[in-house]
């Protein structure tokens, strides 16, 4: 009725309208900072853009991206093309199955590819660097391939049998549905598994016999599998084991026995076991080791490893009960397994790299035992760089990896510029797969160092648990130890150091920038996490729940909350010396909020000036504090175009 009061809801608009305009203003007077400065860049950055595109077109290009074999036939994907060749024929001879742009799908790439067992249907799942979700494609191939269906919003998918496809959706970064899908007789779609626990994800996974089709619901620190069995697709999954809080596992399945991996028992780290009711200890890595992949085969299980930073084979023979182990070039830092559909394969194809070595392919021979270079791709050979190992040794004593870079024929190296990367978050190991630009900077006498900090993955487990949550602070004194004794060894100084990070990266990037700001001289961050505490405290954005095990929960623990107040970037800056910093930030980006980067720069730059006047003494410095906010891309993209462009 008129006249009757309602109660008021205008206070919360209010501030919600509010926080948008402050958020639009500061976006709007960004945008005009960059745009007045970027002009001044221009011919840099075209010099650079020319140099990249060279290397992009001498290297990348001639390395090919892996292959799917099976039996005669072999897949490949290259340009947004998909192609099949015959494994006698040469690939001159490949014809194209799929074309992303004959679909109208130009802005995108693909992402995965999964073809059913008898190759009369392939599954491509296609993304654009707009969004996080991608689209699934399901052809029929023939004379003439044929789309099958298009499924919006899928993370991952697996054939459970010849005509049946199981998937996951997407929404607002979560994937918690897993659907079946048939394409013959009566075709059908259904929901098979739900996950009602908002820290965990589920994707899908066949084993490499293909008996079986695991649904693996996974958190930051524990997991559950669900188990399909391929030869009757259409009945419900059957549960492996409970959920166990701390314990992760993964399955594998040869001659009628499941092989897992877990992390049960001390120490926790990977163990694998296998059996139907006695389970039997098959194999438990060593200490400080990291299990990067594993592969099964009929008779063999290749393990690939890592410890300080050295890249190994460990294959296990079902047959001799033996274990080699296989060192691989001293050079490499990442490896990619190709696809081997077909578990009766003797050989094991992968491809190693470094961030200025270009992929180059390898085959592991089961019968030969012996690791076989493939000389297929004609790239120019890496000669004019050194790769250098070396440990720091951190506040509380612990041995830290970093990885060096540098051309042979650098004089002086004390006198040339360094650039240092740290990841340190979720146990994911720091990024070292090739890119031009690192080759560019190696070319024009670059040190590059990679730091491998706690927090990460490059140790195992437990490196990772011994830097999240109270343990954050480690990776910060990791880093500051990394840096120090890479200029105390005359690997360049402070003032030609910087400092380059990607998204939780960010938050010992910018810790260490108040902390040690003298340490070093530049910033890069793209996509930055610098506003932790903040951000741990809105339960309503998408990942805060989940990423609750790596962070801690600030809601509910007030020395949670006050130990992420004593790292947090943003909550710590104060008026003193600060380096140079360039952030690259995206618009649309759904795991970081952009508004929480603008208040850091506007925030940064304040200290940064009140620092200078305060202290007017001539030629004072004051640091160019650079946002550059992308309407385009999203989180931490890493197709070719957006690495060009960055």
């Amino acid at each position: 009725q008129e006249g009757t009061k309602v109660p008021s809801k205008r206070k919360q608009n209010t501030s919600i309208i509010t926080s948008d305009i402050l958020h639009k203003k500061l976006l709007k007077s960004e945008q005009k900072n960059w745009n007045n400065i970027s002009p001044t860049y221009k011919a840099m950055t075209k010099r650079i853009k020319e140099k990249l595109e060279e290397l992009h077109n001498m290297y990348t290009l001639n390395s090919g991206s892996p292959r799917m074999r099976f039996g005669e036939n072999v897949y490949f994907e290259e340009n947004g093309c998909i192609f099949l060749a015959k494994a006698d024929d040469g690939e001159g001879n490949a014809e194209i199955l799929f074309s992303v742009e004959d679909l109208g799908f130009s802005d995108a790439f693909i992402q995965r590819v999964r073809i059913s067992p008898d190759q009369r249907y392939i599954a491509i799942s296609l993304k654009s660097e707009n969004s996080e979700e991608a689209t699934c494609i399901i052809m029929k191939l023939g004379n003439l391939p044929v789309v099958e269906k298009v499924i919006p919003s899928v993370f991952s998918f697996e054939w459970a049998a010849n005509d049946v496809l199981y998937y996951t959706t997407q929404k607002n970064l979560k994937c918690q549905n897993v659907f079946m899908t048939t394409f013959t007789y009566q075709k059908h779609t259904k929901l098979v598994y739900t996950e009602q626990d908002a820290r965990f994800f589920v994707d899908l996974y066949c084993t490499k016999d293909r008996r079986f089709l695991t649904i693996n619901s996974n958190s930051k620190t524990t997991s559950e599998v669900w188990l399909v069995d391929c030869r009757r697709p259409f009945e419900s999954p059957s549960l492996v084991q409970a959920r166990t809080t701390g314990v992760i596992y993964h399955i594998e399945h040869r001659k009628d026995q499941l092989y897992i991996l877990t992390t049960y028992g001390e120490p926790a780290e990977y163990k694998a076991i296998f059996g139907k009711e006695n389970w039997q200890l098959v194999y438990a890595l060593e200490k400080k080791t990291k299990l990067v992949d594993f592969e099964m085969f009929s008779d063999d299980c290749i393990m690939f490893l890592k410890n300080t930073g050295h890249l190994y084979l460990n294959v296990i023979s079902f047959v001799s009960h033996s274990i080699q182990s296989i060192k691989l070039p001293t050079w490499a830092c990442e490896f990619e397994l190709e696809s081997h559909p077909e578990h009766t394969a003797s050989t094991c194809y992968f491809q190693l790299s470094s961030p200025v070595h270009p992929p180059k392919r390898f085959a592991y021979s089961f019968k030969g035992n012996n690791l076989i270079e493939q000389a297929v791709q004609e790239v120019p050979i890496i000669t004019n760089c050194h790769t250098t190992r070396l440990l720091a040794k951190s506040k509380d004593a612990t041995s830290v990896p970093i990885t060096v870079f540098h051309n042979k024929n650098s004089k002086e190296l004390h006198r040339r510029p360094l650039l240092v990367h740290v990841y340190g978050a979720y146990g994911i190991d720091l990024n070292m797969s090739f890119k031009e630009e690192k080759l560019m900077l190696i070319e024009e006498g670059w040190i590059l160092a990679y730091c491998h900090v706690r927090g990460g993955g490059e140790q195992g487990l437990s490196w990772h648990r011994d830097g999240c949550q109270h343990n954050k602070l480690k990776g910060l004194h990791d880093l500051r130890a990394c840096i120090r004794l890479l200029h105390q060894l005359g690997f360049s100084q402070p003032n030609r150091t910087a400092l380059a990070a990607a998204s939780a990266g960010g938050v010992l990037s910018g810790a260490l920038c108040n902390t040690d700001p003298a340490l070093i001289r530049a910033m890069v961050l793209q996509a930055p996490f610098i506003d932790v505490l903040n951000t741990m405290m809105k339960t309503h954005l998408p990942l805060t729940i989940e990423e609750q095990e790596e962070w801690g929960n600030p809601l509910e623990d007030e020395k949670c909350m006050k130990y992420i107040k004593s790292y947090c970037p943003y909550q710590n800056i104060k008026p003193q010396y600060y380096p140079s910093v360039f952030i690259t930030a995206y618009e649309n980006d759904e795991r970081i909020p952009l508004t929480g980067i603008l208040q850091y720069v506007q925030k940064l730059r304040k200290a940064a000036l009140d620092h200078a006047s305060r202290t007017s003494k001539k030629g004072n410095w004051i640091p160019n504090i650079i946002l550059d906010v992308q309407a385009n891309g999203s989180h931490c993209d890493s197709s070719w175009e957006h690495s060009r462009n960055e």
